[in-house]
């Protein structure tokens, strides 16, 4: 078959199905999207929109009639969809059945201790009255509670203190099925992205430097390549890749890691889809992240995930003091810069802490790349139109 022929379904129409539109229109792609909001960032891009929920089997059917190839941008859709899809003969990546692992903390967890991949010690828990025997056994005085399945984005993740959750049960965020990690004191957060195609080929790109907002915990800027020694950086891509070659299939595949203040490497989890680590490789580096993405799914090779020049990305958020219609303040002056990209999603409204845009920053040193991303952040807001 003409690989320029094939015909994508992507489940989900949100700004990672579009960046992967985008990168793909050199190629001329075909791109079906299975969406509920009809506004959504993918709706004007695609060749065929079905508006309906990620959860109904009958509306991914109608995507998988019309579609050669299954992929999705998020992970909270019908697994279970998908796995019949799949046992019948429809080409899905990454599988189902990796979907299925990573859409459960838990079983990545156990995934990891299983290949002897670091990530720290862990419990899992079903009912509250097991967080007080399980807590002590952590050894630490904070520690990490996540809900098993839902979370995203931040939701469903809470840092707490031992001894106040020891000493009010009550104030246990979280009913059902969660993990208990012991909290690993972080010197830096990291991300490798890692493709894998259909014939168990391998490619790395180099390692990315997160950081967070604290209230929010979303990425409000990432330096590519992170500011770690060779020897870091090696060991960063070894482990990602070892994540990847054992989930044993193809995809692009995010693996966030934590170094603590040894040195050591610690998975946190994976993301089988683009990520948001991953923007600054469109103007970065030689192959996006979703080029490669679709490259994987039309079956060409893998392309080079060389950096072009030091990079940043700034995530550009919904401001907090206002929801509805937008405009940017200080456009004029960023787009003075060289070097810098803005990129925004076309959502309908801000929303306070809403993932609206990105910028991402090119320059020749990292001290440069660091001092035009702080004016962004500094000057760059979204304020009513």
């Amino acid at each position: 078959m003409n690989p320029l022929k094939t015909r994508i379904g992507v489940l989900g129409g949100g700004q990672l199905g579009r960046m992967l539109i985008e990168e793909s229109a050199r190629l001329n792609l075909h791109f079906n999207i299975l969406e509920a909001e009809e506004n959504c960032p993918c709706a004007a891009f695609a060749n065929t929109f079905i508006k309906g929920s990620l959860m109904d089997e009958a509306k991914i059917r109608e995507l998988a009639e019309i579609s050669d190839v299954l992929t999705y941008e998020i992970e909270h859709v019908n697994t279970a969809a998908l796995l019949k899809l799949e046992e019948e003969g429809k080409t899905i990546i990454p599988s189902p059945r990796i979907l299925q692992l990573i859409q459960d903390k838990g079983l990545q967890k156990e995934f990891y201790a299983k290949h002897e991949i670091p990530s720290g010690k862990f419990f899992l828990v079903n009912t509250k009255s097991e967080w007080a025997r399980l807590i002590p056994l952590l050894g630490s005085e904070k520690f990490v509670a996540k809900t098993r399945t839902g979370g995203y984005d931040g939701k469903g993740v809470a840092i707490l203190n031992s001894a106040e959750m020891l000493e009010h049960p009550d104030r246990i965020p979280f009913e059902g099925p969660c993990v208990l990690e012991e909290f690993i004191v972080c010197e830096k957060e990291l991300a490798v992205i890692v493709a894998r195609d259909s014939k168990g080929n391998l490619v790395s790109y180099p390692s990315i430097e997160m950081e967070f907002d604290p209230i929010a915990n979303l990425v409000t800027m990432l330096l590519s390549p992170a500011r770690v020694g060779s020897i870091i950086e090696e060991r960063a891509e070894e482990i990602a890749r070892k994540v990847v070659a054992a989930l044993d299939g193809p995809g692009l595949f995010a693996v966030e890691l934590f170094m603590d203040k040894a040195g050591d490497i610690f998975v946190n989890e994976v993301a089988p889809r683009p990520h948001n680590s991953g923007h600054h490789t469109i103007e970065a580096c030689y192959t996006s992240q979703y080029e490669q993405l679709a490259r994987i799914l039309l079956g060409l090779p893998l392309g080079s995930t060389e950096l072009v020049q030091p990079a940043a990305m700034v995530n550009l958020l919904g401001a907090k003091d206002f929801s509805g219609s937008y405009k940017l303040d200080n456009l004029e002056s960023i787009c003075k810069l060289p070097g810098v990209f803005v990129h925004l999603y076309a959502k309908a409204e801000s929303k306070p802490m809403r993932k609206m845009g990105h910028v991402s920053i090119l320059a020749p040193s990292m001290e440069a790349v660091i001092e035009k991303a702080n004016y962004v952040i500094e000057h760059l807001r979204f304020v009513k139109d």
